[in-house]
């Protein structure tokens, strides 16, 4: 029986990929990809892996299908409409065919040399495991992600906060920091909606909070946690109860940066130890919980401002 659960899963996740490339409506092609977002969370969950299952429900599947939702509809107000108030059909050509063609058959030998690849893998040379569970009592937390992420090679972690900040700049720099948003008719929401959104806000901060402190001794951490944060900024949005960001104020940039800046300050201040982020035993514990704190306030923002920043105003 689980066989066949699984079987038919990934089957799904097949059907929604090709879906959302083949289809020609953009509206379904968004709602396809939303769809697999959720299977592969749901994906991840079955492979044990919880953590990457919530971060893809709610950044693959939310944020990102959010996001695209609303670049439609922004492309959609600003293009005119057709003469005919239909779809203006696009003609088709031999070359079109023959290129159609050519992606498939591309696809297909990339796919099969994925598989070989997959089928004739080696074993392991190394296997870490083993040295993981053994450092795992110096590292300040009993859930080995976390302690290979923050601890064993945090520097990772951190070029990760500071890609996804570089992201938020890129993003502000293109689209003027100081420029006015356009501004759409007012439609007010549904008013189910918007007592949902805001019954639903206390609910998903407080999981946050828990994702939070449970991230050291099982799934969770600091980037499921803002993911949460995150989406339910984007949540009240979308109900028309927090306006879109016309500008990243001092405070959101400060707060954007707190995590880096405060990453960076231990960093700093642990060189002393003789390698760059080696906690003192005694309070590696606590430098985590630190550091997390402060990432989650940063990465909460970070990918809410993608959206808010760049997002009409409802």
């Amino acid at each position: 029986m689980i066989l066949a659960f699984d079987a038919l899963l990934a089957l799904g996740l097949v059907w929604c990929a090709w879906r959302a490339l083949s289809v020609r409506d953009l509206t379904h092609a968004v709602v396809q990809f939303v769809v697999f977002g959720l299977l592969l969370a749901l994906a991840w969950a079955r492979l044990a892996a919880p953590d990457i299952a919530l971060a893809e429900a709610a950044i693959g599947a939310g944020l990102t299908g959010a996001l695209l939702l609303d670049s439609l509809r922004a492309s959609n107000a600003g293009a005119a409409p057709s003469p005919s108030g239909a779809d203006i059909a696009v003609p088709t050509s031999n070359l079109a065919g023959a290129v159609r063609l050519a992606v498939w058959a591309a696809a297909v030998v990339v796919g099969a040399a994925l598989l070989l690849a997959i089928a004739t893998l080696p074993p392991p040379l190394i296997d870490l495991r083993a040295q993981v569970a053994g450092a795992l009592g110096a590292s300040g937390v009993s859930h080995a992600v976390t302690a290979v992420l923050l601890n064993f090679r945090g520097y990772d972690t951190l070029l990760e906060v500071v890609v996804l900040l570089l992201a938020l700049l890129g993003l502000l720099a293109c689209r003027g920091e100081h420029d006015p948003v356009a501004t759409a008719a007012d439609a007010p929401a549904e008013p189910l909606a918007r007592a949902l959104s805001r019954r639903a806000t206390p609910v998903l901060t407080l999981t946050a909070v828990y994702v939070l402190w449970a991230g050291t001794t099982q799934p969770g951490g600091a980037f499921q946690a803002a993911a949460l944060l995150a989406a339910t900024a984007v949540l009240l949005h979308i109900t028309r109860i927090v306006p879109a960001w016309e500008r990243l104020g001092f405070a959101r940039r400060l707060g954007a940066a707190a995590g880096v800046l405060l990453f960076l300050g231990i960093a700093a201040a642990l060189l002393a130890e003789g390698a760059l982020l080696r906690y003192p035993p005694a309070y590696a514990g606590s430098l985590i919980l630190l550091i997390e704190s402060g990432l989650t306030v940063s990465l909460a923002l970070i990918l809410a401002a993608l959206f808010l920043c760049q997002t009409e105003t409802q």
